[in-house]
């Protein structure tokens, strides 16, 4: 599953907005997104992986993602980079 991704990640970013810089700059390998987060809140960034040619993969809990981010909070979108 994804969250082993972002668990074994040397570098990733956090969050929706963060997540979007990255993906302008071109340093992203993969996003990850949560399923259960809003759409209006993720939708940015999956246009903008999609618009990059950047793979998304989906889980289906933002607190899941967050607790493999190490962050005590949910997370609806993370960004591994290269």
């Amino acid at each position: 599953m994804s969250y082993e991704k972002v668990i074994q990640a040397n570098t990733f970013i956090v969050g929706t907005k963060q997540t979007v810089k990255a993906l302008k700059s071109g340093t992203v390998k993969e996003v990850v997104i949560a399923e259960d987060a809003d759409v209006i809140v993720t939708q940015k960034v999956v246009q903008t992986a999609k618009e990059h040619n950047i793979p998304i993969v989906k889980v289906d809990s933002m607190k899941k993602l967050g607790k493999a981010c190490g962050i005590e909070v949910g997370a609806s979108a993370v960004a591994i980079i290269q």
